[in-house]
């Protein structure tokens, strides 16, 4: 017999700015149930979590909670500022009957001490004090809006973890598929403003998707309607891309073990021959480099090489320096010992993880061409800007949709759109799965591997590396990087574990009866970050962004061909400035970089 639910959201519906969000969506959640959450980006996901905390209240429809059960709930963004310390926001959620205790295990395991002060917090940092308040309790039932948001690999898997043992029951909504399969029981599917449920975890959800969408374009048939409008397109053509992404995986598997077979033969031919043979197809060779920041070294004596058509992944915890590490191998930065040589005719786009800026009163379509016609070039190819959108999942009547009004999974996919476009055969990313949707996450996937040049990235997704990558590059520690062949989970096979959280360094203990020396009875004060560094840490991104809009509008200016016959003074004027500009941004950046290295070491 089922238990009654502890939660049970019946007839749902809201509406936002006249527009219908949710129709008619129910959400029932029994004691001890794992049920995720799934939609588009923009399908109300959120919004009716947000219901099931009462925190929103629904134009129609019924909201009902067991009496004394506790629910706790995750926001996306949470609000630390009424607490003097990350430790005093967490207490703030135990209730009487609650261990105290828990509240400082739970702090310690994110990597938190409790004393951190909540104004100078980062996004990833915060985000690890909400999820220790949502957790102390132990409640009846957990409401997480995207828990794995800013969480490096080390956490998100000691989340996992800990939310297996726990008895709460639980509605989790998350772009990561591994950590989707690996807790959930039932799967909610939020599409077109109505729920679907099915009683199996989100590993099956897929397949079940494009069963009910294919019966759907059926049923359309049986009806004898017209040509499914281009807004199904966008729908149906996700069932589609799954399917050939099945191909792709197969493939890929068939790369990896090439990339075994490759990297087992290279250690027999001499360093003259290799050359000779691989003349034309080396991408980045490292010999022995070297980068320390502060006196931590951050890669040690790194040898390396990457071929044409290598997807190289590169894996660690935070403060590991895996963003270092890429301005290493693609020249941005130098190495302090060693040397990087990059091969001929390189043509790089990267995007990184604060992303490009978008104008947001550009349209859709004058974001893609710069506003200058109606194509797009791909491959030294034009292609209409509306085909080109297609391939993004954008319908043609966005093409005139400002930018600023598109929902934020959109604004990610315009933003790959965008970097996509532009010529290269090597691509850099950094954090790309970041704040993306499942559909945009396929999307991703289905670019990187038919893309025919090198590809290196940075991801915390296992599931994403191990659709897409052909080896990956693990941080060991103390500056130590070590290659496998393969995937993350082909990664944890042969080394016997995943990726461990980064340790810092503490003041050794005295052993009982030992006898300690006045150095060790007063140990040196921690160092903190200065004023200036606090406030340079907080301004710079800010003036980045600032930056590299000039250097937008500066590019525009230039992009003129007829510019230089038509004014020369000011092509003069306009190209000492962009490379000021580009010069200004170059060193924000190095500062940045040092500054975010030195807050990470020393756990501020």
């Amino acid at each position: 017999m089922a238990l009654p639910p502890l939660l049970h959201l019946q007839g749902i519906a809201l509406t936002f700015g006249g527009t219908p969000l949710i129709e008619n969506a129910e959400l029932s959640v029994s004691p001890g149930e794992r049920a995720c959450l799934v939609g588009r980006n923009g399908s109300g996901k959120s919004t009716l979590l947000k219901i099931a905390a009462g925190l929103i209240e629904a134009d129609r429809g019924k909201r009902f909670v067991q009496p004394g059960a506790t629910v706790r709930y995750l926001a996306q963004e949470p609000d630390l500022s009424a607490f003097a310390t990350t430790m005093a926001f967490v207490e703030a959620g135990l209730g009487p009957g609650d261990d105290p205790y828990r509240a400082r295990y739970l702090l310690e395991q994110l990597g938190l001490t409790g004393e951190e002060n909540p104004s100078q917090l980062s996004g990833g940092e915060a985000r690890r004090a909400a999820l220790a308040q949502a957790l102390a309790p132990a409640p009846d039932i957990l409401l997480l809006d995207e828990p794995t948001n800013h969480l490096d690999l080390p956490a998100i898997e000691w989340l996992e973890s800990e939310l297996k043992s726990l008895r709460s029951a639980m509605v989790l909504i998350s772009h990561d598929r591994r950590f989707l399969e690996s807790l959930s029981q039932a799967t909610i599917w939020l599409d077109r403003g109505i729920t679907r449920r099915m009683e199996r975890g989100f590993a099956h959800f897929e397949a079940w998707r494009d069963e009910v969408l294919e019966q759907e374009e059926l049923e359309r048939h049986k009806l004898d309607r017209k040509l499914v409008a281009e807004a199904d397109w966008l729908r149906y053509g996700v069932t589609a891309r799954r399917k050939r992404n099945v191909r792709r995986l197969a493939n890929l598997h068939a790369m990896r073990q090439e990339a075994r077979d490759h990297k087992r033969s290279i250690g027999t031919v001499s360093m003259s021959l290799t050359e000779a043979e691989q003349s034309g197809t080396l991408v980045v060779e490292a010999e022995k480099i070297s980068k320390t920041y502060d006196g931590r070294p951050i890669v040690a004596d790194l040898s390396l090489r990457i071929l044409r058509g290598d997807r190289l992944g590169i894996i660690g915890p935070n403060g590991a320096g895996k963003t270092t590490l890429i301005n290493l191998l693609t020249g941005v930065i130098q190495p302090d010992q060693g040397r990087v040589r990059l091969g001929s005719n390189l043509q790089m786009v990267t995007l990184d993880q604060r992303r490009m800026s978008l104008d947001p009163n550009a349209t859709v379509a004058e974001t893609l061409t710069g506003g200058r016609g109606d194509t797009v070039i791909i491959g030294g190819q034009a292609k209409h800007v509306i085909g080109y959108m297609k391939d993004f999942l954008f319908s043609p009547e966005q093409a005139r949709t400002p930018v600023g009004v598109l929902s934020g999974g959109e604004r990610n996919r315009l933003m790959l759109a965008r970097a996509l476009a532009q010529p290269s055969n090597l691509l850099v990313l950094d954090e790309p799965t970041n704040d993306l949707d499942l559909e945009t996450l396929d999307l991703l996937q289905e670019m990187i591997t038919d893309y025919a040049g090198t590809v290196i990235l940075v991801s915390h997704d296992r599931d994403f590396l191990d659709r897409t990558v052909s080896s990956v590059l693990v941080s060991e520690g103390e500056g130590r990087w070590l290659e496998y062949a393969g995937g993350y989970t082909d990664m944890v096979a042969q080394r016997g574990q995943g990726v461990q959280a980064r340790t810092v360094e503490k003041e050794a203990k005295p052993k009982s009866g030992e006898k300690t020396t006045p150095a060790q009875a007063t140990p040196a004060a921690k160092r903190k970050l200065n004023f200036n560094e606090q406030h340079d840490l907080k301004t710079l991104p800010k003036r980045m962004s600032e930056i590299e809009a000039k250097i937008a509008k500066l590019q525009d200016v230039l992009a003129d061909p007829n510019l230089y016959s038509r004014d020369p003074g000011l092509f003069e004027k306009a190209s000492a400035a962009l490379s000021a500009q580009q010069d200004e941004l170059a060193a924000a950046e190095d500062r940045w970089l040092e500054l975010e290295m030195l807050k990470e070491e020393l756990g501020v």
